[in-house]
């Protein structure tokens, strides 16, 4: 797992969120599970967010076996945080999006956890199944770099600056 915080040092996590338009000046980073397998889209989506606007600290693995140990908070994951949002990948090795998907919308403790699909695969079943699974969001992953990164803040906007979270 890797883990990254723009903020130098944490505070006790705030029981209720502040508005949806001020969760950029909150004291605690939002908290982001990326579990993505491709180091190149692990590392675009992880630049891309520690230049957003919004302060977020980013936990990623990389399959969706060590995604429902972080989120369950076992073995090395006992201290993980829970995540305000979680980015998965669709095609990985072990447990792919889909199982990671039904587990999380099927567990009570974890199933208003917003989850975004972020895969290449544009097959009009796959984002059917998606939704089907209670996906959140369902985003296909621009090959150029520019549209790459400017997807991916578009999700940091959306989800920190427009959404009402639920409390952690």
């Amino acid at each position: 797992m890797t883990t990254y915080e723009d903020a130098s040092t944490r505070t006790a996590r705030p029981h209720t969120r502040t508005s949806p338009m001020s969760n950029s000046t909150r004291a605690e980073p939002i908290e982001i599970l990326l579990v993505e397998d491709d180091e190149n889209d692990a590392d675009m989506t992880m630049g891309a967010l520690r230049d957003g606007r919004v302060r977020n600290r980013i936990s990623h693995v990389e399959d969706g076996v060590e995604a429902m140990a972080f989120l369950r908070r076992e073995g090395k994951y006992a201290n993980a945080p829970r995540p305000d949002l979680i980015l998965l990948d669709l095609n990985m090795p072990r447990k792919n999006g889909r199982e990671v998907l039904e587990e999380v919308k099927r567990d009570p403790d974890l199933r208003c956890i917003p989850v975004v699909m972020m895969t290449r695969e544009d097959d009009d079943k796959e984002v059917l199944g998606a939704y089907q699974r209670h996906v959140n969001c369902y985003v296909v992953k621009p090959l150029d770099l520019d549209q790459f990164i400017a997807v991916v803040k578009s999700i940091e906007s959306f989800w920190f600056a427009i959404v009402k979270l639920p409390a952690a």
